[in-house]
């Protein structure tokens, strides 16, 4: 007698679901430790001995370290995304959005998502000049980051709460700029008031560039 088997032709016999259980949780934890200690840290045997799951378990869902470092980069975006980007969806479009995924970064960063601080933050500094693949696809979520921002001020400029002559693409990259450094500053000072001081930075600068008085520069 066969198997039950899906419409995609797989066995319905949970296997499929606990692969997939088993990859997203070698991908949190490799995640987590890439935060602290890089991509570089990254070994097979050592998410395997964390979890307490086979080598060969591990290895099946990639086959690589590098495919492990693509895919760990893929799974902190997921994360990054859920944590930064959906709450702000919230806001209005435009300038409130704008404000509200800054304030939104700025908390996920306060909050240690990551245990090390910024996945990004860390790995893109660890692989800035490796070129190859684990570099393009940590560029690639850098664009995509900074052309969030960058979106968001343009509908600003489109709806006149921006002025016409806003440099969105200057824009999105001193506030990145902002945020980042008060990352860093944090990480290695201890000083939680870094995010204060970015996100006053930010609003100044959004006001030198507002056609007038916003509820979200108050």
């Amino acid at each position: 007698m066969t198997a039950t088997a899906t419409p995609a032709g797989r066995p319905a016999d949970g296997r499929v679901a606990r692969g997939d259980r088993t990859r997203a949780a070698v991908l949190s934890r490799a995640a987590d430790i890439a935060s602290v200690e890089g991509l570089s840290g990254l070994s097979i045997g050592r998410l395997a001995a964390d979890l307490s799951i086979s080598k060969a378990g591990v290895f099946a869902h990639f086959g690589s370290k590098e495919e492990l470092q693509l895919a760990t980069i893929r799974a902190a975006s997921e994360r990054f995304v859920a944590e930064v980007v959906v709450p702000a969806q919230a806001a209005p479009d435009g300038l409130a959005r704008l404000v509200a995924l800054l304030d939104s970064w700025l908390d996920y960063n306060r909050r240690c998502v990551f245990p090390g601080g910024c996945f990004f933050a860390g790995t893109s500094a660890e692989f800035h000049a490796r070129p190859g693949r684990v570099r393009d696809e940590l560029a690639a979520a850098r664009r995509q980051w900074l052309g969030a921002f960058a979106a968001l001020a343009a509908t600003a400029v489109a709806r006149g709460e921006l002025a016409p002559t806003c440099d969105v693409a200057q824009l999105a990259f001193e506030i990145d700029a902002l945020g980042t450094a008060a990352n860093l500053h944090d990480q290695l000072c201890d000083d939680p008031g870094s995010y204060d001081r970015a996100r006053a930075g930010v609003i100044a600068r959004l006001r030198g560039d507002a056609t007038g008085p916003h509820p979200a520069l108050d």
